[in-house]
């Protein structure tokens, strides 16, 4: 039976509003993985927003459309997952409506269900903090492969939830570190957009944001102008 008390899925209106939202609203949320050996569980402490199109660091760049990532283009609330350097896969929420190829990629948990699962399928002797570090690990530990690619978030075996109030604290800004994306010098400048949220100086970030980005991304705080209906958000 899975753990009781790990929360209740959002409405489908969370997932409908734009990318940079959605992505500061998932930190404190719990990503849940059912298979037939348990349930395991963490909370989300990092993230990536992908804005669309016009996003040359998205799957969706240009308004690229491909099998591979035709999930990004149906409607929030389903998990996209992908392969990459064919090793890893990485599991991110799709945001916006229908035909907004938006994305928010989960890149880190605060482990809160199913330890010992974890750290099996992570090849033992790995500290908990550490379980579900970095995008490839998360999927690993949470045993998140491309058999959930295109499910509901709300309704599947991969589910983000909301904990219970007595246990969910909303985050406050200042809590939050906005800093550069992970990975992805070869956008140009989008490289430099501060779309990386991270829970401040919580020991389960992948990477932790450089003081220099820091200080970039408190410049870069104001809420950004969204472009023509034809751009993403």
């Amino acid at each position: 039976m899975p753990p009781k008390g790990l929360g209740t899925p959002p409405p489908i209106e969370f997932f409908q509003r734009p990318v940079l939202e959605v992505a500061q609203g998932l930190l404190g949320l719990v990503l849940e993985s059912r298979t037939a050996a348990g349930t395991t569980a963490g909370r989300i402490v990092e993230v990536e927003a992908y804005r669309g199109p016009a996003d040359l660091a998205a799957h969706s760049a240009r308004g690229r459309r491909t099998p591979r990532n035709e999930v990004l283009y149906g409607p929030g609330g389903r998990a996209y997952v992908y392969l990459i350097y064919g090793l890893h896969h990485c599991a991110n929420v799709v945001v916006g409506g229908a035909g907004i190829p938006e994305a928010v990629l989960i890149r880190a948990l605060e482990p809160v269900a199913g330890r010992d699962a974890m750290r099996e399928r992570r090849g033992g002797r790995v500290p908990d903090l550490r379980l579900a570090c970095g995008p490839g690990n998360l999927t690993r530990a949470l045993a998140i492969d491309l058999t959930h690619n295109g499910t509901s978030l709300r309704r599947g075996r991969l589910r983000l939830l909301v904990p219970p109030p007595e246990r969910f604290t909303p985050i406050p800004p200042r809590d939050v570190v906005r800093s550069p994306r992970i990975g992805i010098d070869y956008s140009g400048s989008w490289a430099h957009k501060p779309w990386r949220f991270s829970l401040r100086e919580h020991p389960c970030v992948s990477r932790p944001p450089r003081l220099s980005d820091r200080a970039r991304s408190v410049r870069s705080a104001r809420p950004e102008r969204r472009p023509g209906r034809s751009s993403p958000r």
